[in-house]
């Protein structure tokens, strides 16, 4: 292993950093739904979200117009909808959703987790209207 001060530029890099345990965050949550978990570090080229379905809930059928999406199944198991038809799912599945692609998710009796990420959107700015 290299010592990282002999990496240059790495005394000025940002540092990795452990950010939970998803097996813990997910019992921790076992009654929640929605996200248990945002990435919130400044900064950050990616946004991430741990997402819990309660036992035979759904998330209803959407698209994301502009970006990917990876999707890790990290507890539980369920069915993910899309125009290829129902495709179950299980904790270790991880799913690439296109960007435009319409997909549903259901969960199975015991709930459904999931780690979403995907590039950040930029933030809103404010831009003079033209000709003003």
């Amino acid at each position: 292993m290299t010592d990282p001060e002999e990496i240059p530029g790495a005394a000025d890099a940002p540092l990795p950093r452990i950010l939970g345990n998803t097996g813990s965050l997910v019992a921790a949550g076992a009654e929640s739904t929605g996200a248990l978990w945002r990435l919130a570090e400044p900064g950050r080229q990616l946004d991430a979200n741990l997402v819990r379905v309660p036992p035979r809930g759904s998330i209803d059928a959407h698209a994301e117009p502009d970006l990917d999406v990876l999707l890790l199944v990290v507890d539980g198991d369920g069915v993910l909808g899309s125009a290829a038809g129902p495709s179950p799912v299980e904790s270790g599945s991880l799913v690439w959703l296109p960007h435009g692609s319409v997909r549903s998710v259901r969960a199975g009796e015991n709930g459904l987790s999931y780690v979403t990420v995907h590039r950040r959107r930029p933030g809103m700015q404010i831009q003079s209207r033209p000709g003003a």
